[in-house]
């Protein structure tokens, strides 16, 4: 009998679209063979609805204009439904098997989704609640790391209350300690929303002011010099990880006009690096991944110095799944094709 996948997308998050792209591709290479899926959208402001019509209409929100196949719906928290209450008529009950949040952000990978689903009792694909939530706030991503031994780029953090109040000696003191450039970035936000690099004080300013219109607190790193590499990780207590895929950004830095719209910036699938190289960044992305609590899945980003250090860049625990996300080119690449990848992660997520 099939398995019925409830897929989310959408979300009030900065990173809607990119979630619409992600589910759409998803959605189209589940294995209709194993899985009947159930689509629910969130709009940009929070209202739940089944949409019964095609994928394709996902992308630029295109699915809201099809009236005929909108239906409101919610995510019941009551533990014996296991699943969906649908409201088109009267409340009509569905029990679903397993739900996958391809949600990018703010209330979708940041454990508000994930809680919901632990409490309905719905297994679901993905990190867990203190994960989804410790990978989303890079300052506490970057607290973890440090406990954990992870090499880094030198960090600091500061919310907007202290920054209003001290914004003169919070920037000095960044400067002194992590040296220019600093890279400033919204502390709960994803897809390289709200990022700037900063090679002077004004334009430090300037970031800051920039990131604090997408989240209270800010994180500001040091210019790391080096390759730029990901790793895309999978499993629950025995993860695996990929090969390692190098990113060449079309602008100064992989900011989101890199991801996700110039469609410029080079791939590099395997990464020039050599072999010991290559298997020693693998081995850092399972720790990274064990150390943060992560299961199910979550790509994992690193910087590999000219020195030959590796350095953590950021986990991503809802990574992009667009046609030209790195998690599913990368296990690809590692013979695991992307309709066999989404089914390993819904049984993931079930055995869980």
């Amino acid at each position: 009998m099939k398995k019925k996948v409830l897929v989310l997308f959408g979300g009030v998050s900065s990173e809607h679209d990119v979630s619409l792209n992600s589910a759409c591709s998803v959605i189209k290479n589940i294995p209709s063979e194993k899985y009947d899926v159930i689509k629910m959208g969130i709009t940009k402001d929070g209202r739940c609805y089944i949409y019964n019509g095609s994928p394709d209409m996902l992308p630029e929100g295109k699915w809201l204009e099809d009236k005929e196949n909108l239906e409101p719906a919610v995510i019941s928290c009551d533990r014996s439904h296991h699943g969906i209450i649908r409201l088109a008529n009267s409340a009509e009950i569905e029990r679903v098997d397993v739900a996958f949040p391809v949600l990018h952000g703010k209330n979708g990978e940041d454990g508000t989704m994930q809680g919901l689903f632990e409490i309905s009792g719905i297994p679901y694909v993905g990190c867990g609640t203190a994960a989804s939530a410790i990978c989303m706030d890079k300052a506490v991503t970057n607290a973890m790391a440090d406990f954990s031994g992870i090499a880094q780029a030198k960090w600091t953090a500061f919310d907007k209350h202290a920054y209003l109040g001290n914004k003169t000696a919070l920037l000095s003191d960044a400067a002194e300690k992590l040296g220019f450039p600093i890279f400033v970035k919204p502390a709960n936000a994803g897809s390289s929303v709200g990022i700037s690099k900063a090679k002077n004080l004004e334009e430090l300013e300037a970031a800051c002011e920039k990131a604090f219109g997408h989240d209270k607190k800010v994180v500001l790193e040091e210019g790391i010099i080096g390759m730029e590499v990901e790793v895309a990780v999978m499993g629950n207590e025995e993860p695996i990880a990929s090969v390692v895929g190098e990113v060449v950004p079309c602008n100064e830095f992989y900011d989101y006009d890199a991801k996700y719209l110039a469609n410029e910036s080079e791939l590099h699938i395997p990464a020039r690096l050599s072999d010991e190289m290559l298997k020693a960044v693998q081995a850092e992305a399972v720790r990274a991944y064990r150390a943060l609590g992560c299961e199910g899945f979550t790509r994992v980003d690193f910087f590999v110095c000219n020195d030959g250090t590796i350095k953590l860049n950021e986990p991503n625990t809802i990574p992009g799944f667009t046609s030209i996300s790195m998690y599913p080119k990368l296990f690809a690449a590692s013979g695991i094709p992307y309709p066999e990848l989404l089914d390993k992660l819904l049984t993931l997520a079930m055995e869980r």
